[in-house]
Formats: structure tokens, C-alpha cells, sequence
């Protein structure tokens, strides 16, 4: 346990150090922060339940900005999650789908968001910040949930963590095994589609996790505010690694 405590101070030691997770210029892209909480009141509820309305709107702001690509979510209380009964359903523990009801969380929606998401093109490229190996994937099919999914496990200075990519591309699965080696700044996976990444304009969900515990090819993104707390000392700021709110332009 304390060496997960280290884990945000050797991350930032290595500030400069880590490979960009997605494909961009320093000198001329620039990022747009989407906002999705309830100050939004630009965005209505009835884009949000029509993925192609809100992929038009994200859109929209991409190119009203000038901007390749959109980011933001961390810490966030996204009001978009009613979009779906998937952040309505209590969290339960991995063992869940051999049949156990443990509950890990009250029944309350979950609407905090615990990682960043970078939106852009289906078929952008994702690379790996770091030497890594596969821990786990899966195809988590629910609506509004992560769709294709990659875990990786990574080592600094002695300490070990995860890093969590969602809605990707089915293909970034197809020949995929635990335990292969990926290095650092390897593309291996892409953003996915609508139909393979849980019916989500695309983008990347991108989180860092402590302790994975007993999860497999997947873990919350998402918790309810109340259990904040628990859930954000688990997941620390992706920013650590991704390094991109520097370049996110001033509306």
C-alpha cells in the first residue's frame, strides 16, 4: 500500500518522459475542453441520447475551435450518463458474472467521471506511454459502456500500475493475448466506432489505475459522488502521464 502512495510522486519525477498516447504536433494542434456537466447548458438531453446527434455536436466544436482533437472528463460529474440505465446499475464486484451479488456500491447513478477522454476520429492511434505488458481486454458490450477495452500493466522505479483504454476498435483485439509485451510508443489500438465501442461518438477513455484488485478487462470509469473519494485516490489525474491540458486552448 505505500508504495501506492508513491505512485503520483514518481509520475511526476518522470514529467517529459512518457510517449504521447495519441498522434499530435505540439506546435500547431491544440485540444478543446468539452465540458458535459450540468453548466453546459449548450448541450440538451436529447443530443445526448442520439449518438449521432452528439457526434455532430462534438464535432461542431472541433472545428468552430479549429482544434484536431477534444479532452476533458477527470473529476468530472458528467450530467450525459443518463443517457443510459448502464450508470444506473450497481457496481458489483469482478466475481459478478460467476453469479455473486456483492454490492460495492449503493444503488445510486454513477455520474463522476474517473478518467479523460480524447475525442476525435475512429482509427486514431493510441500508443502505449510506456513499456507495458497486456493484462487484460474484453469486449464490454453494454450500451454506453467502454466496448472494446485494453488494460496494461506498467513498472516505475519498482512501482506497479494500470493504464485503461476504452472504446476501441474490435480489430485492436483480434490476435491479442495477456502478458504480451507492448513498448513504449507502440500503437496497439485505435479508436473504435460506434457499433464496437459502446455506442459513443469516438474517442479514447484513458485512466490510470492503483490497484486493479480483481478485475478483468475492466474497471469503473465511472462511480457515484458520494463514493468519490475511494474511487479518485485509486484513479489519480491521467494528466500525470498524457500531459495535455497545456495544450488546451482558451474558449
Amino acid at each position: 500500500m505505500m508504495s501506492h502512495m508513491k505512485l503520483e510522486e514518481k509520475l511526476k519525477k518522470h514529467a517529459g518522459e512518457f510517449s504521447p498516447v495519441i498522434p499530435f504536433d505540439p506546435a500547431k494542434d491544440h485540444f478543446y475542453q468539452f465540458d458535459f456537466t450540468s453548466r453546459n447548458k449548450e448541450l440538451k438531453s436529447e443530443q445526448i441520447a442520439d449518438t449521432e446527434q452528439f457526434g455532430s455536436y462534438i464535432q461542431s466544436k472541433l472545428a468552430q475551435h479549429h482544434c484536431r482533437y477534444g479532452i476533458g472528463g477527470y473529476n468530472e460529474h458528467r450530467t450525459l450518463y443518463a443517457r443510459s440505465k448502464h450508470f444506473s446499475v450497481p457496481l458489483r464486484s469482478p466475481e459478478r458474472r460467476a453469479g455473486a451479488t456483492e454490492i460495492l456500491e449503493e444503488e445510486k447513478p454513477r455520474r463522476l467521471h474517473l478518467g479523460i477522454d480524447i475525442w476525435g476520429p475512429a482509427g486514431t492511434w493510441v500508443m502505449s506511454p510506456l513499456d507495458a505488458i497486456v493484462h487484460s481486454f474484453a469486449f464490454n458490450n453494454n450500451d454506453s459502456d467502454y466496448g472494446t477495452t485494453i488494460i496494461l500493466t506498467h513498472n516505475i522505479d519498482g512501482i506497479g500500475f494500470h493504464t485503461l483504454y476504452g472504446h476501441l476498435s474490435l480489430n485492436s483485439i483480434k490476435n491479442l493475448r495477456a502478458g504480451k509485451r507492448v513498448g513504449k510508443g507502440e500503437v496497439f489500438t485505435e479508436f473504435g466506432m460506434r457499433f464496437e465501442n459502446g455506442n459513443w461518438p469516438p474517442h479514447l477513455h484513458f485512466q490510470i489505475i492503483k490497484d486493479l484488485e480483481e478485475w478483468d478487462g475492466d474497471y469503473p470509469g465511472v462511480c457515484n459522488y458520494e463514493e468519490r473519494a475511494k474511487w479518485l485516490e485509486n484513479c489519480p489525474d491521467p494528466d500525470l502521464i498524457l500531459d495535455l491540458n497545456k495544450f488546451i486552448i482558451s474558449k
